[in-house]
């Protein structure tokens, strides 16, 4: 996934999203910072949202269900991965995967998963919070083991 293939995926499921919330189009239009017309065009499969517009997309629709499904999870977790590459560090606590997610490797008190939908990759600690994504597979191994190293404790052999 990446940038071009969120803002067609998103661009394309406009309508239901608006539709899901009830909301008419210049009320969605008001609410993304788009005009009308705009926003018709998009519905309408004659243009494309923009990355900002997706972005707002995401983080002001974060619980739609169309979204959510589309994506795979979270939408603005999958957003921010795409826009930063990567993200390590402790995030909000998750689900633990246990709809979209496939775990793929565990050491220790980590596991690695993947987005059955979006294929990028998470790695999640036994109380669920997230501690990085990444497009790349080998990044996120190297970073489930840095992790695992990190987090033993002194004199605990396990792997």
């Amino acid at each position: 996934m990446d940038q071009e293939f969120v803002n067609h995926l998103i661009s394309t499921k406009l309508k239901l999203i608006r539709t899901e919330y009830n909301y008419t189009q210049d009320k969605m239009a008001s609410i993304l910072g788009v005009s009308k017309k705009t926003l018709v065009q998009v519905e309408k499969g004659r243009s494309l949202a923009g990355w900002t517009t997706v972005v707002a997309i995401c983080a002001l629709f974060r619980d739609s269900e169309v979204l959510q499904a589309c994506l795979g999870g979270d939408p603005l977790e999958i957003i921010e991965t795409i826009a930063h590459t990567s993200i390590s560090s402790p995030k909000e606590k998750t689900m633990g995967g246990r709809v979209w997610w496939k775990t793929i490797q565990q050491f220790g008190n980590f596991r690695l998963q993947q987005n059955i939908i979006s294929q990028h990759y998470r790695i999640l600690d036994n109380e669920e919070y997230r501690w990085y994504s990444s497009f790349d597979q080998k990044e996120a191994l190297i970073r489930l083991k840095e992790l695992h190293e990190e987090m033993k404790e002194p004199g605990d052999m396990k792997k």
